[in-house]
């Protein structure tokens, strides 16, 4: 098979080139050449974003390509038009977030979708993004050539976003760790490189539409996921798991602050954590244990030096120490005031006239 990945370099697009070398495809990727290439691929140089950025890809013909992008629909529309006839297929990373708010718990690819942004608009916001560039790819290749991989929560070695490499650095700094409950909330999200093998499955069986990809719901919990955090790091961590509201309450923010994690019964949770996935498992994706994503993930970011790469169009995730503490305060005073009414409740319970 010869792929042509758009990017190639950093996290998803990284995995889609490590997996299809591994199974010997011939690669070649198109980026701006600010990070090494992966060995036994064919690099080429260009800013889909500056004239001229893409005429690197004028000759060449390919039977699959994957694209990333998550910004201004106009490059995936430039890019697509350009390859149309001189390639079989266009595989398009787009999001969950494409579907219109709020998507019922249990969604599936038919669920209504948000308006996207004209095919060959500049930047607007990530969702509209993201809807403009499948409809972008759509109009290029057509529904019957095209694949749309409306990904979740994704995590893995080469995170460049902060979540899981947030929970790591956190937790093996040891001590009480804010865990938000409860532990067994159900988590959904998909490996990177479980995300990488169904892509590359998908051009290979010739694929088209959308499909939601993350893992199935049941896949893991919060407990799970902070539970092989601990074990991996080998760290003194006390998870301290702490009631939704207590957290709520505080104003800290879930997903951002506390990555990964949103309250139960939620709007939120729902469209992360609830979405029917049943076609993509049909097609062909497997998921792994969160254990091996987690020790993957801490084995890399050691060998990175302990700091992941951030992207610099993403906001910072993580809970400040001081605030961190302060919840763990209050969260351990409510506990002791309302053990200290149960108490009283039950001496005066037991008390004999």
């Amino acid at each position: 098979m010869r792929l042509l990945v758009l990017g190639g370099t950093e996290f998803v697009g990284r995995a889609v080139v490590e997996a299809a070398v591994g199974r010997g495809w011939e690669v070649t990727v198109l980026n701006r050449g600010r990070h090494a290439p992966v060995p036994g691929t064919r690099s080429l140089v260009g800013d889909r974003t500056a004239p001229g950025g893409l005429d690197a890809l004028r000759g060449g013909e390919w039977d699959a390509v994957v694209d990333t992008w998550s910004a201004a629909p106009r490059a995936v529309h430039e890019a697509a038009r350009l390859l149309r006839g001189r390639a079989r297929r266009y595989v398009y990373v787009s999001s969950c977030s494409v579907y219109a708010w709020a998507p019922p718990a249990g969604y599936a690819e038919d669920a209504p979708l948000v308006e996207g942004a004209e095919a060959d608009a500049d930047q607007t916001d990530y969702l509209r993004d993201k809807r403009g560039g499948e409809l972008a790819a759509v109009d290029a290749f057509g529904a019957e050539n095209s694949v749309l991989v409306r990904a979740g929560l994704i995590l893995g070695p080469y995170e460049n976003v902060g979540r899981l490499p947030w929970w790591l650095t956190r937790i093996a700094r040891g001590g009480p760790v804010l865990a938000p409950g409860p532990r067994e909330l159900p988590l959904q999200y998909v490996d990177v490189r479980d995300l990488a093998a169904w892509i590359l499955g998908a051009a290979e069986r010739e694929l088209s539409g959308p499909y939601n990809l993350m893992s199935p719901q049941g896949h893991a919990t919060m407990g799970e996921f902070l539970d092989a955090c601990v074990r991996v790091t080998g760290a003194a961590a006390e998870l301290r798991w702490t009631e939704p509201r207590v957290i709520l309450d505080a104003g800290v923010e879930p997903w951002t602050q506390l990555p990964v994690w949103v309250p139960p019964g939620s709007d939120m949770h729902d469209a992360l954590h609830s979405a029917d996935v049943s076609r993509a498992v049909a097609t062909g994706l497997t998921c792994r244990p969160v254990e091996e994503t987690v020790a993957d993930t801490w084995a890399w970011l050691q060998a990175v030096g302990g700091t992941a790469p951030q992207r610099p169009d993403r906001t910072l995730k993580g809970l400040d120490p001081e605030v961190e503490a302060k919840v763990l305060a209050a969260a351990a005073a409510e506990s002791a005031a309302s053990e200290g009414a149960s108490g009283a409740s039950g001496g005066g319970s037991d008390a004999t006239p």
